[in-house]
């Protein structure tokens, strides 16, 4: 079964004045849990993704598309990265986004990919 872990920042980086979204310590927690994962054969995936002021919405639904810069929603969270891993029940997902929230030292959203 494929999960989707989201990692989730709430701002608490820049909060504290801090450009870098991870501290060396939460960089080096996830750098060995990626490795673990990928020992066990479970990463599919696994990103980190720009601020949401780097996002472009595009909508191509109508005759002309509209480019907009910016996130699709402007909100206090958002996802600052994520791993699609294969793993083999929703029970080991759940402890695998359970060590994933402690690495990152944020919340983490896990989702069942169809």
């Amino acid at each position: 079964m494929r999960f989707l872990v989201n990692v989730i920042d709430d701002g608490q980086a820049a909060t504290i004045g801090r450009t870098a979204s991870a501290t060396e310590a939460e960089a080096a927690a996830v750098d060995a849990l990626n490795e673990r994962l990928d020992r066990d054969g479970s990463i599919v995936l696994a990103v980190g993704l720009a601020a949401p002021s780097d996002a472009t919405v595009v909508d191509a639904r109508g005759d002309e598309p509209v480019v907009r810069p910016g996130p699709v929603l402007d909100a206090a969270e958002y996802v600052a990265g994520f791993w699609v891993l294969e793993l083999p029940d929703a029970e080991t997902a759940l402890r695998t986004a359970t060590e994933a929230s402690r690495a990152c030292n944020r919340k983490v959203e896990l989702r069942p990919v169809l």
